[in-house]
C-alpha cells in the first residue's frame, strides 16, 4: 500500500497481488485530510488503475451498475459539477502519479 500526500486530499494504492480481473493494475482510495472542510476524514472508494492495451494506464472512477429493459448501464458517481469532463483529469493524473510512486517503491 502507499499513500500519496496532497494538501487537501491524499490517494492510497491497494496493489492488485492477484492478477484478476486481468489488465487490473490496482485499487485507489482517495482520502480527505484534516483540511478538507466538511469532507475531512473521509474517503472515496471506487477508483482503480487499469494497463491499456498500448501500455499506457488508465483510471476508472467509482460508478454504480443498473439495469434498464435489460440492458446494463454504469452511473457515474463522481462527475464534472460544470459539465466540463477535463475537469476529472487532476485526480486521475494524481491517482496516476500516486500508483506510478508506489510501484517505484515495491
Amino acid at each position: 500500500m502507499s499513500n500519496h500526500t496532497g494538501d487537501l486530499v491524499s490517494v492510497k494504492i491497494i496493489p492488485n497481488d492477484k492478477g484478476n480481473p486481468p489488465g487490473k493494475l490496482a485499487d485507489a482510495e482517495v482520502i480527505f485530510e484534516a483540511d478538507a472542510g466538511p469532507l475531512s476524514g473521509l474517503k472515496l472508494i471506487g477508483f482503480s488503475v487499469w494497463e491499456r492495451r498500448d501500455g499506457g494506464r488508465n483510471v476508472t472512477f467509482p460508478a454504480r451498475q443498473y439495469s434498464v429493459n435489460g440492458e446494463r448501464r454504469s452511473f457515474a458517481l463522481l462527475r464534472p459539477s460544470s459539465g466540463d469532463v477535463s475537469s476529472q483529469e487532476a485526480i486521475r493524473e494524481c491517482i496516476l502519479d500516486a500508483y506510478s510512486r508506489a510501484e517505484a517503491t515495491s
